[in-house]
């Protein structure tokens, strides 16, 4: 019978980072979830959504010749910049090369497969066993076969003060914690792993909407920059009806010189997809939460959460962001 990769097991978001009994953690990174497994001498990189990520990714098709035959890990893709950041931008870039194009972009921007569980170990199923010894059975085998880049073995704690530490490395990309039951085995599907992701408040200029100005659906979020301009950062989920009510009334239409007339917004980080947008004067400040996960240019990847609006706030009262190219 032939051996196949099982679908990910899966999380659900939790409200906070505490670290229970039978329970250990495991740092959440900033980067694509992706399973390998080698068998009779295939290898198969494959994203959460069943892709084949292989062809993008060179340098760890080929990495794969260090794991045991008949072996399967989940983990996560990440690359890092210069500064010891975690580059999402480079990843994602990487994923329509092929060929000579993935060759090149695998020696300037190298990915590393962080391995955070085992599925199949020399020809053994092991999804069927607990968390605890699939982690040890991992951590063995890294050690066993000295295991070198593109592999990565993602740290895991039964410790909280662990947890705390790792809670503050989000100025290298990393997004939170994930927990898992110590005795759980790996369901395919299932989300029975729990997430907890950093999240900061701070404040933005409103500078666009979508939905009518009556109602904002959401909201398009920027900061001056230290040359003056106005860069656009993010946008927020969409709004319950009654902050876009309350919102509404804070806003006024944007003039010919609005500092984005003639830009164009994506509906999404990485999506092609454009909005239809309606300009305001950029006046308004909004609090809203945000996730660490962001762009080498500082723009939020995710939807900000809605907080309040700053009307007691000018734009003049945020701090400057670095400047770059328009």
């Amino acid at each position: 019978m032939t051996w196949t990769l099982p679908e990910p097991m899966l999380s659900i978001a939790v409200p906070t980072p505490d670290l229970r009994a039978g329970w250990a953690a495991e740092p959440k990174w900033d980067g694509f979830r992706a399973l390998v497994s080698v068998d009779a001498g295939r290898t198969m990189l494959r994203s959460r959504n069943g892709t084949d990520m292989g062809p993008a990714f060179p340098e760890v098709t080929s990495g794969a010749a260090q794991l045991p035959e008949a072996t399967a890990l989940d983990g996560e893709l990440v690359v890092w910049d210069a500064a010891g950041r975690l580059a999402f931008e480079r990843l994602q870039n990487r994923l329509a090369r092929r060929g000579a194009g993935a060759a090149r972009a695998a020696t300037e921007w190298p990915a590393h497969f962080m391995a955070f569980d085992l599925l199949r170990l020399s020809g053994t199923d092991t999804t069927s066993w607990p968390y605890r010894r699939r982690r040890a059975a991992l951590e063995s085998m890294f050690a066993a076969h000295g295991l070198t880049a593109p592999w990565t073995l993602c740290p895991s704690t039964t410790e909280a003060g662990a947890v705390r530490e790792w809670l503050t490395w989000s100025s290298v990309g990393m997004e939170g914690v994930i927990f898992k039951k110590l005795t759980d085995a790996y369901l395919p599907s299932v989300r029975a792993w729990q997430k907890y992701k950093v999240r900061e408040t701070g404040e933005a200029i409103v500078g666009a909407i979508t939905g009518s100005p009556t109602a904002p659906r959401t909201l398009l979020l920027g900061r001056y920059d230290a040359e003056g301009r106005l860069q656009y950062i993010g946008r927020t989920a969409t709004l319950a009806r009654t902050a876009g009510a309350a919102v509404a009334g804070l806003l006024a239409p944007g003039g010919s010189g609005h500092p984005w007339t003639g830009w164009t917004f994506s509906a999404g980080w990485g999506s092609r997809e454009t909005l239809t947008v309606t300009l305001v004067e950029p006046e308004l400040v909004v609090e809203v939460g945000v996730d660490v996960a962001r762009d080498a240019s500082g723009r939020w990847r995710h939807p900000a959460r809605w907080h309040r609006a700053r009307p007691d706030l000018s734009p003049a009262d945020l701090p400057r962001l670095p400047s770059r190219s328009p």
